[in-house]
């Protein structure tokens, strides 16, 4: 397959995304708001079901499925909606948005062209970068790992941004089978964007991470190599601790970060990867450092799943990311 980045400016703001066909159509009833041109919100969703895979197969078609299923499970969660939104969460000390006026909006999913497989980065990109110049904080539903590649170029580049991978692959490969921003790739590509400097990559473990080369790389760039045994016996504060005071931040987090027992629907399950009070201590302690731009939450396979548990944590993951940014003082 031939690589093709594109060009976010030749994309028109009315093709950019489209409203979810599943029901419920936003995350946790949030308003729905499709004209990123004009965007009035802290805090935004996108939906980007579509990556670029190294072959059309089910996993694909699966995996683009997750940003709807994330929307459906949390409306579940929620009960009776605005239960979620409005009573106390021990998670985050009180309501979600802390009972301030902080303007939540869901902007659909990007959409797609099947004549073309690389037009939806064109509009991922289109559509961060619309979202990122209106200030807002952006939350971006995978989709596989590729996406955060189109998010990242997206960024604002008045300075230096600090990325923060949760993942048990390092994600260096140049290309594979002739896919240059696939998703064994994104943070090989976010190495060779200027705007991005130093990279933490947490949670690495098992077979088929990365090849040696990658791993020299990665070591050559300056990459903080964090394995997962390394997280479990020095503790996330101590990972905390490595990561700089103030600027800019970026979070991408793959599901097989986490550990199976709690995030089980993965291509790749993989044992001693994040438990849910370590990443929900990672989010809360990083919110504090500096200004988060976006995380993202990527390579969910619904049809994977045991007893809901990927997305009820998906759900947490999300809900602890915002109510973490509003009580650190983002929206003031």
């Amino acid at each position: 397959m031939k690589e093709d980045t594109g060009n976010s400016s030749n994309v028109s703001s009315d093709s950019l995304t489209e409203v979810p066909a599943a029901s419920p159509r936003s995350f946790l009833g949030f308003p729905l708001a499709m004209d990123l041109d004009n965007l009035d919100a802290d805090i935004a969703i996108l939906g980007v079901p579509h990556g670029l895979p190294y072959s059309v197969d089910d996993l694909a078609d699966d995996q683009s499925r997750a940003p709807d299923a994330i929307r459906q499970n949390a409306q579940d969660a929620a009960w009776e909606e605005p239960r979620t939104r409005t009573h106390f969460d021990w998670d985050l000390g009180g309501p979600l948005l802390d009972d301030r006026p902080i303007k939540v909006v869901d902007c659909g999913n990007v959409t797609s062209d099947k004549f073309d497989p690389h037009e939806h980065y064109r509009r991922a990109e289109a559509a961060a970068e619309r979202i990122f110049n209106s200030g807002a904080t952006l939350i971006t539903l995978g989709g596989d790992h590729g996406i955060p590649i189109p998010i990242m170029r997206a960024l604002p580049k008045d300075e230096k941004v600090t990325l923060i991978q949760i993942d048990a692959h390092m994600d260096w490969s140049d290309t594979v089978d002739g896919v240059h921003d696939g998703y064994s790739s994104p943070i090989r590509r976010a190495s060779e964007m200027d705007w991005i400097g130093d990279i933490f990559q947490i949670g690495l473990r098992g077979v088929g991470s990365a090849r040696t080369s990658e791993i020299e790389d990665a070591k050559a760039y300056g990459a903080n190599l964090i394995s997962a045994y390394e997280m479990h016996e020095i503790g996330i504060q101590a990972v905390l601790d490595r990561i700089p005071e103030g600027g800019k931040f970026y979070l991408t987090v793959d599901a097989d970060g986490m550990d199976p027992t709690i995030m089980p629907a993965v291509i790749a399950p993989t044992p001693a990867g994040l438990s849910w009070l370590q990443i929900r201590q990672l989010i809360h302690g990083l919110v504090k450092k500096g200004r988060v731009l976006g995380m993202d939450l990527v390579e969910i396979s619904p049809s994977r799943d045991v007893g809901n548990l990927t997305l009820v944590h998906a759900e947490r993951l999300i809900c602890n990311f915002i109510g973490a940014t509003v009580r650190a003082g983002y929206y003031d």
